[in-house]
């Protein structure tokens, strides 16, 4: 279990929790510990989470809202308890809460059931340089079907949006503002607020992909006031399968449904259908049962350990891994240098290594990180590169962790014959 002492208001780049709550961590990669620096992809689940959804299978298993048996009240109540503690969570109110797959689906829903029916060409989508696809693609398709134009806020060469530009972007023609709360990439913390204010002196639904924020800080999305928040449970402890979309309850009972089938409608003939309330009206079908309630238990695990607790165990490890990565002459880090404006991931290139060689050498050792593009292509464009190497940090990382993937470089710089400067 968690322990009290290492969550507290004092903890320091140590691990914040037991490593033993996360059994996938107790395995060896190629005869080695495994160290897993690949968070932002997707986090480990802690025994907790894993139990939870088998607990549900063995003891509860039944559709929801249906039927009135005695499983089925019993899975239909876990479940909307489940959505309760997500709407407690993330600060706002249960029938503002959609579940759905993922950060994708919930962004091309509000693209699909908001903005084709909004807009009109001659209106503009704003987005930045360094969104992830999910919060790229769908306006791309939208701005297709639509006549809209789409336009970018671009970044500084630090990593961090250009603000002072953005009087030059939000026009009155802007109708959706689309914008990452935190990079995928460069780790940079968008100044989210400032953004949504601007938009709304326009006219402007604002659009938050929150699936790197959600995480690893606390978000209050009725405090934020953006229009639309989006977030996964996978990137937090959570099963995969599970997304969340947060809406404003008047642009959410103005959408027309995302998609159509059972749960979704109120009455049916052959002829005409009418719409749930919210927000069934956005959940056709058969839900993700089993992983929404386990979600639950995940972010318990967090609340447990405080999400300012969390972030300035992350802000002191990123720290720590910039000083370390500055060491080696052959790296460079992309994205701002303070972590006051960033936190949680890094990433770099080695000026003589490919980021897969890197990726592939470091698993020799058992260090897991990500390597490409990470769904990010015109962010690299911007950077100049092909792809990059990315170590992303969560609750069970330490400064060890670090430590290894310094001493992973050198030993893949090695292996290919390169000198490391530093050594």
């Amino acid at each position: 279990m968690i322990n009290p002492a290492s969550a507290g208001p004092k903890a320091t780049v140590g691990r914040l929790v037991d490593r033993n709550d996360f059994p996938i961590l107790s395995r060896t990669i190629n005869n080695h510990p495994l160290v897993y620096l690949d968070s932002a992809a997707t986090t480990q689940k802690p025994t907790a989470v894993i139990d939870a959804i088998a607990n549900y299978y063995r003891t509860t298993n039944a559709n929801v809202h249906r039927g009135l048996h005695r499983l089925a009240e019993e899975a239909t109540t876990a479940y909307e308890a489940s959505r309760r503690t997500v709407a407690r969570f993330i600060g706002t109110n249960d029938d503002q809460v959609i579940f759905t797959r993922n950060t994708t689906e919930a962004i091309n829903l509000v693209a699909y059931a908001y903005g084709r029916e909004q807009l009109k060409p001659g209106d503009e989508i704003l987005f930045t340089e360094m969104e992830h696809h999910s919060n790229l693609v769908p306006w791309l398709i939208l701005s297709k079907r639509t006549g809209a134009t789409c336009r970018a806020l671009p970044i500084d060469d630090s990593g961090n949006l250009r603000l002072d530009d953005l009087g030059k972007h939000l026009t009155a023609r802007t109708k959706i503002v689309a914008v990452t709360h935190k990079s995928n990439v460069l780790g940079t913390l968008n100044d989210i607020q400032t953004i949504i204010q601007r938009a709304k002196e326009v006219g402007a639904v604002t659009v938050i992909d929150g699936a790197q924020a959600v995480p690893h800080l606390p978000v209050h999305c009725n405090d934020l006031g953006a229009d639309f928040y989006a977030f996964s449970g996978h990137k937090m402890l959570g099963p995969t399968g599970v997304g969340v979309l947060v809406g404003k309850r008047d642009l959410l009972c103005e959408m027309e449904p995302f998609l159509g089938g059972g749960e979704m409608i109120r009455e049916v003939t052959l002829t005409h259908a009418t719409w749930n309330d919210l927000p069934w009206k956005f959940e056709a079908g058969t839900p993700n049962i089993a992983d929404v309630i386990a979600f639950a238990t995940a972010i318990a695990y967090l609340q447990q350990i405080g999400m300012e607790t969390i972030y300035r165990h992350e802000c002191e490890l990123t720290a720590y891994a910039l000083e370390r990565l500055t060491e080696m002459p052959s790296i460079t880090v992309f994205g701002p240098r303070s972590v006051d404006q960033r936190s949680g991931v890094v990433s770099f290139v080695d000026r003589d290594v490919h980021p897969h060689d890197l990726s592939q050498l470091l698993d020799q050792k058992g260090i897991a990180i990500r390597a490409g593009h990470h769904c990010a292509q015109p962010l690299m464009r911007r950077l100049g590169q092909v792809a990059t190497a990315r170590a992303s940090f969560y609750i069970y990382n330490e400064k060890q962790d670090v430590d290894a993937l310094i001493d992973g470089l050198r030993y893949a710089r090695s292996y290919l014959g390169f000198r490391d400067e530093a050594c």
